[in-house]
């Protein structure tokens, strides 16, 4: 009986007995003129909609095509919009015989053609990635929604909502810009009406709305014009492999291949080397590509034109309605390659200075930069996908700060892994890392010592690529992802509740603002250094345990950044005379970290277990 009453509502959904209104949404619900692509789709979704007549009048605008699919509640409108078309509002009717009309007031607003509003990210920004639900609770009222799924509100738990939101992010921007930080990532904010972990974002159950619990769309909009007003840049987290099990249209679905459908529930293999491997059987390339992420989260099908058309469309909607600087893309190599590829250039004809970088948790260099741009000879074509995060390079500092020296152990993985950087088109537009939302903190992997935290954190501010902290590790908080998922906990001083407010000075501990104190000083040398933020990489083989690389402007010495990491347990004299093609004819330098001059460069002191970064002249 059981089975029966689930195939009935099953057809029942699908053959418009579910509960709609005749017009129930259209996205997007407003466009803008002089887009690149004159081109729209508009998604069109109502009670047996399809049984109706559409027409619309306004001048530059053409209804070129009603595009009908499997189920009756939905139709797919084809629209051109010349470049002569002026904002304004026009009616969009629905019409059928016998039946009263049905209309919709569609809006195109002009674009915002501001200089610099897209700025893009790179080399010169320091990237602060955060959790909105765990950074600050700003608005209390909107900690509970009534008519969602999760009511609960439980910061004792980890899977519950705890009450942060855009609000107290806001609030708290004068502490970033204060910390050196330039640009903020957060966890995706849109909607995730789930029963369950809805706090995190991947599980998308409306593309085009703010999570409530978070706020509206139009404080989004007010918030990245705030970080703009204050010199900060704005990142969005997008999602386009997967979606939210109550996603609104995953329960009336407007035809069987919009999601990547399987006899019974197949779960991704997790495994990324089947999308490269050249003997790779088509059946693992299809279950690492098609395979659901897990189970309440539907995998869609980027193969499907209507599916493409919706998340490119709803990603230049955003970008364009809020002016977001940059986009990482979230499970990148579970995506559709060639989707991907159209995706990127559609972006980059509508906003030529976005940036934007694809999570690739895999585990080597050839792997990452497989899925980077201009990696033709091997792919066939070009993903067009500017970077990665590159998670290679943060393993390698892990096993440089805990590892045993070898020839390729240790200290020496680092210089390893950075010399396949010949294998990326550009490693500069690498996001580079030491732990985010998905892993333990860097604070416990390295056993909460400070000397390595230091030096970790050193080369995380001076390396090539754009580097990201996570939310927290500025103040030293720590655990492991596993088993309870602290590594998502609240910041102290977010909540009016709290004890204790780490967001200033005299809330922290001494060794919590001695690091908060190194990461600023580090973070805002970076802000006028042209050799970080946009010199070249020379690294020197490490010896007897300790590494050295500058960041240097070709054809100039003054500026030129010099690193040394000394991860032995012992003091040592450094001779500079190896680096000698690099230091030039500088003489005196200033200790970045300490304020130091230094009249002599010729041997340098080094304390154990340290990090040094001078600044020739």
């Amino acid at each position: 009986m059981k089975k029966l009453l689930v195939l009935f509502l099953l057809l029942a959904s699908y053959s418009g007995f579910a509960q709609l209104a005749d017009l129930d949404r259209v996205e997007p619900m407003f466009w803008f003129t002089k887009m690149h692509n004159n081109k729209l789709q508009l998604l069109v979704h109502g009670k047996n909609i399809a049984a109706k007549e559409v027409s619309l009048s306004y001048p530059g605008v053409t209804l070129q095509k009603v595009n009908k699919v499997e189920n009756p509640n939905y139709l797919f409108l084809d629209l051109q919009i010349s470049p002569q078309a002026k904002a304004g509002k026009f009616n969009i009717a629905f019409t059928q015989k016998g039946k009263k009309q049905l209309r919709y007031v569609y809006e195109l607003k002009d674009r915002d053609t501001s200089a610099n509003r897209i700025q893009g990210v790179s080399q010169k920004d320091f990237v602060y990635l955060l959790m909105p639900d765990r950074f600050s609770n700003g608005d209390l009222s909107n900690d509970v929604v009534k008519g969602l799924q999760e009511t609960a509100l439980n910061r004792d738990s980890m899977y519950y909502r705890h009450g942060g939101d855009l609000q107290g992010l806001i609030n708290h921007l004068d502490y970033l810009k204060d910390l050196g930080v330039t640009t903020v990532w957060m966890t995706p904010a849109i909607e995730n009406d789930m029963r369950k972990a809805s706090y995190h974002g991947y599980a998308a159950t409306d593309h085009y709305k703010i999570d409530p619990r978070f706020g509206t769309n139009a404080l989004y909009k007010q918030y990245v014009e705030t970080c703009h007003a204050k010199g900060l840049k704005v990142i969005k987290d997008v999602v386009h492999n997967h979606i939210g099990l109550n996603h609104w249209f995953y329960n009336d679905l407007p035809m069987r291949d919009w999601l990547n459908q399987w006899p019974a529930y197949t779960q991704t293999s997790y495994r990324d080397q089947p999308v490269m491997d050249p003997h790779a059987s088509e059946a693992d390339k299809k279950k690492m590509l098609d395979g659901w992420f897990v189970p309440s989260m539907p995998d869609l099908n980027q193969r499907n034109v209507y599916v493409q058309n919706y998340l490119t469309q709803n990603h230049i909607w955003w970008i364009e309605y809020a002016g977001i600087d940059g986009l990482r893309l979230d499970t990148y190599p579970y995506n559709d390659p060639e989707f991907m590829a159209d995706w990127a250039l559609k972006l980059k004809a509508e906003f030529p200075h976005l940036s934007v970088f694809g999570e690739t948790l895999v585990n080597s260099v050839a792997a990452q930069a497989f899925f980077t741009g201009g990696n033709t000879v091997n792919r066939g074509f070009d993903t067009h996908l500017p970077g990665i995060t590159d998670a290679v390079l943060k393993d390698a500092i892990y096993e440089g700060l805990n590892g045993k020296t070898g020839w390729v152990d240790g200290i020496n993985r680092i210089y390893a892994t950075l010399a396949q950087d010949f294998l990326y088109q550009d490693a500069t537009q690498n996001c580079i890392f030491l732990d985010n939302h998905d892993m333990s903190r860097f604070y416990s992997v390295v056993g909460e010592d400070f000397d390595k935290y230091k030096m970790g954190m050193a080369m995380l501010l001076t390396m090539r690529g754009i580097p990201q902290m996570y939310y927290g590790t500025e103040i030293l908080m720590k655990n492991f992802s596993a088993p309870d998922g602290l590594v998502r906990s609240d910041f102290p001083g977010g909540w009016p509740s709290d004890k204790v407010n780490k967001f200033i000075a005299t809330g922290r501990t001494a060794q919590e603002n001695e690091a908060f104190n190194f990461v600023k000083t580090l973070a805002n040398f970076r802000k006028n250094s042209l050799a970080l933020q946009n010199g070249k990489l020379m690294q020197y083989v490490p010896e007897q345990d300790v590494y050295v690389y500058f960041r240097f402007m070709p054809g100039q010495t003054n500026g030129t950044v010099m690193v040394i990491i000394n991860n032995s347990d012992e003091t040592k004299a450094l001779n500079t005379r190896r680096f000698a093609e690099r230091m030039g004819t500088a003489t005196k330098a200033k200790n970045v970290l300490s304020g130091k001059e230094l009249n002599n460069v010729e041997t340098l002191q080094l304390a154990k277990k340290s990090a040094t970064v001078l600044e020739l002249y």
